[in-house]
């Protein structure tokens, strides 16, 4: 049976209108039209990755001097001096075409011995340095060294952080710059720990927030400001480990903290933030004492060095002929206790050592747990000056 003429003209007609549909179909599925690709691409070019760099002398010992120490008593050997560059590799992003920038403290922090690159989508390299910083948000601004306009990220127009909302990481994930990952807002206003870190008033994500993501920005599919990349949980206090469970410090707390910092920048051309009461006391009690400086154990510093995470604060100098030097004690060696108490921070350790005064007399346990589990640690007992 044949095809008359009209139903002929139906089939073409039919067929010409489902090309067409299906033409249309795949233009309206064009993936350079999705709302999330233009997000990623309004904000990338403000986004840029952050490298600084600092130097560190530490002493080592032979380990053949524990062997004698084994059948001589308290063997000294004589110390080898090693130099360490440490790197840290984190992100931000610029909120001022002057080429301000906004990350985590964490970052960036002991930003006045360092050596800060800032290198933008672009490709291009530029130097930085530290302006100012607030430690009870984990947030710190610093500037590009130079002239030129940058594109932003504005702070005028943030989101609402509505739970359940598509929200995007951008940052530069363990090294790979313009990383993008990509989840919801689970939850608003969660307090966490993080080795031994506590964090308040954060928004959490599934979205994968890895190392050097922090303080690389969260935006939602507008491309507005959800909050700061500023830690991943791994595992609960209990030691339960986590998937999915990446948090930010929200966009308000940023816009905030930003005006602050604007204003202090403002007001201090070229100045970095002078130091806080509390800054300022750091380590003044366990060098005016006993002559040692100490330094927080950071994730970072801990890896390089080798030792056991979350635990004791580092010797980072000792003084000649000090308490600490008569005793042996030599820097990169860690206190992980003074008396009965444990300490896993320098904040820790100087409110332990502010009872102290001329005289007394301190128990401090002091060694080296490594990663892998091998340890030695002493009791040594110094007399205050």
């Amino acid at each position: 049976m044949g095809i008359n003429g009209k139903t002929g003209l139906a089939l073409a007609t039919g067929t010409i209108l489902a090309l067409a549909i299906s033409t249309s179909s795949f233009a309206q599925a064009d993936p350079a039209a999705e709302p999330a690709v233009l997000a990623v691409a309004r904000v990338l070019p403000a986004v840029v990755n952050i490298n600084t760099e600092r130097v560190i002398r530490r002493s080592v010992r032979d380990p053949i001097d524990d062997f004698y120490a084994q059948f001589f008593g308290q063997y000294r050997g004589r110390p080898r001096e090693i130099r360490q560059t440490l790197q840290s590799l984190g992100s931000g992003f610029i909120v001022d075409p002057a080429g301000y920038i906004v990350t985590n403290q964490h970052v960036v922090e002991r930003a006045a011995d360092l050596k800060i690159q800032v290198t933008t989508n672009n490709g291009k390299t530029y130097s930085a340095h530290y302006i100012t910083g607030d430690e009870k948000h984990d947030l710190a601004f610093i500037k590009i060294d130079s002239k030129d306009k940058f594109p932003f990220i504005s702070l005028e127009n943030i989101s609402p952080n509505l739970l359940g909302e598509t929200v995007i990481v951008v940052g530069n994930a363990v090294g790979y710059g313009s990383s993008i990952s990509r989840g919801v807002l689970s939850a608003n206003k969660r307090d966490i720990a993080v080795d031994n870190i506590e964090y308040k008033n954060l928004v959490q994500t599934d979205a994968a927030i890895n190392p050097g993501n922090s303080g690389g920005p969260v935006i939602d599919i507008s491309g507005r400001l959800v909050g700061i990349s500023s830690a991943k949980m791994a595992f609960t206090p209990q030691g339960i480990p986590t998937q999915g469970m990446g948090f930010a410090i929200p966009a308000d707390v940023v816009r905030d903290s930003v005006t602050t910092f604007k204003a202090f920048a403002e007001k201090h051309p070229g100045q970095q933030a002078a130091p806080t009461p509390e800054e300022t006391a750091t380590s003044a009690n366990a060098e005016r004492l006993f002559g040692m400086q100490l330094q927080d154990l950071t994730e970072e510093l801990t890896q390089a060095l080798g030792y056991q995470p979350g635990r004791g604060v580092l010797i980072s100098s000792v003084e000649s002929d000090s308490p600490a030097d008569e005793s042996g004690i030599e820097r990169g060696l860690v206190i992980y206790k003074i008396g009965q108490h444990n300490v896993n921070s320098v904040k820790e350790a100087e409110a332990l050592l502010s009872r102290a005064g001329a005289g007394t007399k301190v128990d401090f346990a002091i060694g080296v747990v490594r990663a892998n589990g091998a340890q030695r640690v002493e009791t040594v007992t110094l007399a205050a000056r």
